[in-house]
């Protein structure tokens, strides 16, 4: 199931945050996650976020992103910043729908283009957002 998160997740949300951060070889303070954290939950500064949870209500996958003016139109981009499921949950078609949900958040927001970015030694990402 994919849905927004809640302040509830906090704990299943950093677990995977960590990873994400791990597999991009970036440290945060915990303060920094905290805020990204609140800011998602509360949809603030244009921002927003998507968990993907089992049956069971295990957090197995985040989508990060946030919608921005842009110079080349009058409505708004989103920018899908971050996108990690856990490694046993990769191929269960997680992540796509988290990509699908960011799609259509976007859309009812009024941005008219999402994108994203991703290393260029992430061939997992690249093959997914090569299917979208």
């Amino acid at each position: 199931m994919i849905r927004y998160v809640s302040r509830e997740d906090w704990s299943g949300w950093r677990v995977l945050w960590e990873g994400y951060l791990r597999f991009y070889r970036e440290e945060l303070a915990e303060e920094v996650s905290r805020h990204t954290f609140e800011r998602l939950c509360d949809q603030r500064d244009n921002m927003f976020g998507f968990v993907a949870e089992t049956d069971g209500g295990e957090l197995v996958g985040i989508a990060n992103a946030l919608v921005h003016p842009t110079t080349w139109s009058r409505a708004g981009y989103c920018y899908l910043e971050d996108l990690f499921v856990a490694r046993e949950s990769r191929g269960s078609g997680s992540g796509r729908a988290l990509v699908e949900a960011v799609v259509a958040d976007a859309r009812r927001r009024g941005a008219v283009k999402v994108y994203w970015h991703t290393q260029e030694f992430n061939g997992p990402a690249r093959s997914l957002y090569d299917l979208l």
